[in-house]
């Protein structure tokens, strides 16, 4: 299997943040956006439109968007769930936004408060909006997988919605497996059936480590048609509308299985670096078994660190 043109990216400023209890200040954020961009992180997911009430770790996403130039906000995403939201965003600056919705009914009114059937109806306008600001617009699946209310998704269900000529104005169609409940050999089947009917779209995937099968999920859904994947920092995430569901998978644990050009030992160290601050910072564990690597003592491998040590105690 190759993994050649498949891009990361990184959503720890969106998803990874949701969920928090300990707000990450502006421009913090905005320094780590910068970090990440500078490191070579293609792509980036830099907060939401949702409720700051609702969701208060995201409530300065317009701020961080207003703070960031336009040639980095080129690479960088903001998720909405109206057409409003995408007004807002790209009045604020944004090139990119990811309009999302729930396959199932049940999660999309408990996450956004209305049926999928509205959300999908209201997309064209989305677009409308999107397009004469001279951006980008994804159409993204949440659930695509698995309701935490009520469980099994139909896979047709997805393709409908992927075929639908009202999403056909987006440039891209991200499948999320938001439990982190789905296998290999489901993601592969889902991401296959949705590559087929995606008309020229980027597939990307999205998906959550719970049971411990994000990597897997994602090389799956690369096999089978994906080109972008979405983690996060140390595996930081998860929804607060959908009970169960862990955090994203760890953004350095797919850089380390997909090894891109611009990864080098030294830019891998640099992120479980600002991971393992972020993490810190935040109060969150660290879930990434590549992180755990890069700090073991095998030094016949170019790409372990070893342990971390404080400047002071290396005489700087």
């Amino acid at each position: 299997m190759s993994t050649d043109g498949v891009v990361l990216r990184d959503v720890t400023l969106r998803d990874g943040l949701q969920l928090t209890g300990t707000p990450l200040p502006t421009d913090r954020k905005v320094g780590l956006v910068r970090a990440l961009l500078g490191a070579g992180v293609p792509e980036l997911e830099i907060g939401s439109l949702a409720r700051g009430d609702l969701v208060p770790p995201l409530a300065d996403t317009l701020d961080v968007v207003a703070a960031l130039t336009p040639d980095e906000l080129e690479r960088c995403w903001v998720w909405v769930a109206t057409p409003r939201h995408v007004q807002k965003a790209v009045a604020a600056g944004a090139r990119n936004v990811q309009y999302c919705f729930s396959v199932s009914d049940a999660h999309n009114n408990a996450n956004i408060g209305r049926d999928t059937a509205v959300s999908l109806d209201a997309m064209p306008q989305a677009v409308e909006y999107a397009r004469a600001a001279g951006g980008r617009i994804q159409l993204c699946l949440a659930t695509a997988f698995t309701c935490p209310f009520d469980g099994p998704v139909d896979p047709d269900r997805v393709v409908e919605i992927v075929a639908d000529p009202r999403t056909a104005g987006s440039c891209d169609v991200v499948v999320c497996d938001t439990l982190g409940q789905a296998n290999p050999a489901e993601v592969g089947s889902l991401v296959g059936r949705v590559a087929a009917v995606a008309d020229g779209r980027r597939v990307v995937f999205h998906g959550h480590d719970t049971w411990g099968q994000g990597v897997a999920n994602a090389l799956a859904a690369v096999q089978n048609g994906a080109t972008v994947l979405d983690g996060a920092l140390g595996g930081l995430g998860g929804c607060p509308f959908a009970p169960g569901a862990s955090g994203n998978t760890a953004g350095e644990d797919l850089l380390f299985a997909l090894r891109p050009d611009w990864l080098t030992p030294a830019v891998l160290a640099d992120l479980v670096t600002w991971s393992e601050d972020l993490l810190a910072e935040l109060g969150e564990p660290m879930r990434s078994a590549t992180a755990r690597g890069v700090r073991s003592n095998a030094q016949a491998f170019p790409w372990t660190a070893g342990p971390r040590r404080d400047r002071t105690d290396d005489g700087q």
